[in-house]
């Protein structure tokens, strides 16, 4: 650990820590939008994504890697995320593109794909998927598994017409679950109440992060209209509250510009401690805004400890002085120490407006009351805004290893990284 001062005077410790590249690509579509899984199983098997069809696996802790292209009769288009539950069986939850014809044909997005491996990543079945429910486009998924019973919770977005400016199609939020590892879905439903527009930006309902409690109890946030909303079930999907809760105000909304990427968001992740430690069942939602102006991108995160009925003031995770953009964030807790871990970019080291950026892992011991910040990549990058460069990174943690997943650009080339890490 190397210690060094910023140019206020403040000392800043920073680690030296490997960083392997797990993936490269000239740009396009390049390998970004990266998600990422430790085996709750064994710790030493990994699995990971990147699009539109990319996944990767690792035996050796990920150390080192192996590529492999998703295939699916359903079509494979994007917005991955890789989670295992807890018996070591991997799900890969895409968007779908079944004739062949992205945003030609109405079947394109008209479902949410999951494929499993019972492998450790190394195969794949040809996947199962949520209702068709064409011409309606389904978009922006994740997945969370109950650690009792290995039940697969989906949420989602869903929008009459993605990118559609007439104010009679809307967004909403979806739900459904999987009790047979994957193999097929329940009918889904709306849990939102509150519908936004169809422009993928502040007034579009989006950003549904599910969360499951040891005890099985369901959590999700979002964000909506400068709003962090938040909804839960205690029966598995079947009820949900009949008032959507409001986490927290989110000024100036979950769309923002950063300077040298294409598109930026801060949409909300939920996470809950499933540990047997002091803070077990305390839910947490990250995430980052713009409130104190728009060069001044920060991580924020709040907490409940009481089923979401109420939440604490937000708390500001970087620790640098005002002024630069942290911004991409993404969390998990360790269901076995219920230590928080966070990863997002960060341009504290830099001047303004050079597009300079590191990655950062900030990380609390206490229940979110204090967070240590250190930066995890070996060199800064600059991002081009006329590259895609995705709408999110990840992070995985299980009992004292962590493993973030990022991106960045190094002149042409899109390159998906991680790093080995061990509390």
């Amino acid at each position: 650990m190397e210690t060094t001062k910023t140019s206020a005077s403040k000392e800043v410790k920073k680690a030296r820590i490997k960083n392997i590249q797990i993936d490269s690509s000239k740009y396009g579509t390049g390998a970004c939008e990266p998600s990422i899984c430790i085996s709750p199983a064994n710790k030493n098997i990994i699995v990971a994504g990147s699009i539109l069809d990319r996944v990767y696996y690792s035996d050796d802790g990920g150390k080192t890697w192996n590529k492999n292209k998703m295939e699916s009769s359903s079509g494979v288009y994007g917005d991955p995320v890789v989670r295992a539950d807890f018996n070591g069986v991997f799900y890969f939850s895409h968007l779908a593109n079944p004739t062949g014809n992205a945003w030609q044909d109405e079947e394109f997005l008209d479902r949410i794909v999951t494929q499993k491996s019972t492998d450790n990543g190394k195969t794949w079945n040809d996947g199962s998927y949520t209702k068709p429910n064409n011409p309606k486009d389904q978009d922006k998924q994740w997945l969370a598994i109950d650690p009792n019973d290995n039940t697969v919770y989906m949420t989602w977005t869903e929008f009459d017409l993605y990118d559609s400016k007439d104010p009679k199609d809307h967004s909403r939020i979806m739900f459904a679950k999987s009790i047979d590892q994957g193999d097929s879905w329940t009918t889904p439903v709306s849990i939102s109440q509150k519908e936004g527009n169809c422009l993928d930006g502040d007034q579009t309902t989006e950003g549904a992060v599910p969360a499951v409690s040891s005890d099985g109890k369901l959590y999700v946030a979002w964000s909506y209209n400068e709003k962090i909303y938040f909804d839960r079930s205690f029966d598995g999907g079947k009820t949900w509250l009949e008032k959507d809760k409001v986490v927290a105000d989110q000024p100036g909304g979950w769309d923002f510009p950063i300077y040298g990427i294409m598109r930026c968001n801060g949409m909300p992740i939920t996470e809950v401690d499933q540990s047997d430690g002091p803070h077990k069942g305390t839910i947490y939602v990250n995430w980052s805004d713009q409130r104190n102006g728009e060069k001044d991108t920060d991580i924020w995160i709040s907490k409940s400890i009481d089923d979401g009925d109420t939440w604490t003031t937000p708390k500001r995770v970087n620790d640098d002085l005002p002024g630069k953009d942290q911004f991409f964030t993404w969390m998990d807790v360790d269901p076995v120490t219920g230590y928080i871990y966070i990863v997002f970019y960060d341009r504290r080291d830099h001047e303004v407006d050079d597009r300079f950026t590191d990655v950062y892992l900030a990380y609390s011991k206490d229940g979110g009351e204090n967070f240590t910040n250190m930066k995890i990549s070996e060199t800064p990058f600059q991002p081009n805004k006329y590259v895609f460069f995705g709408d999110y990174n990840d992070i995985s943690a299980y009992d004292g290893r962590v493993r973030p997943i990022w991106t960045r650009l190094d002149k042409a080339k899109l390159s998906v990284w991680t790093c080995l890490l061990d509390f």
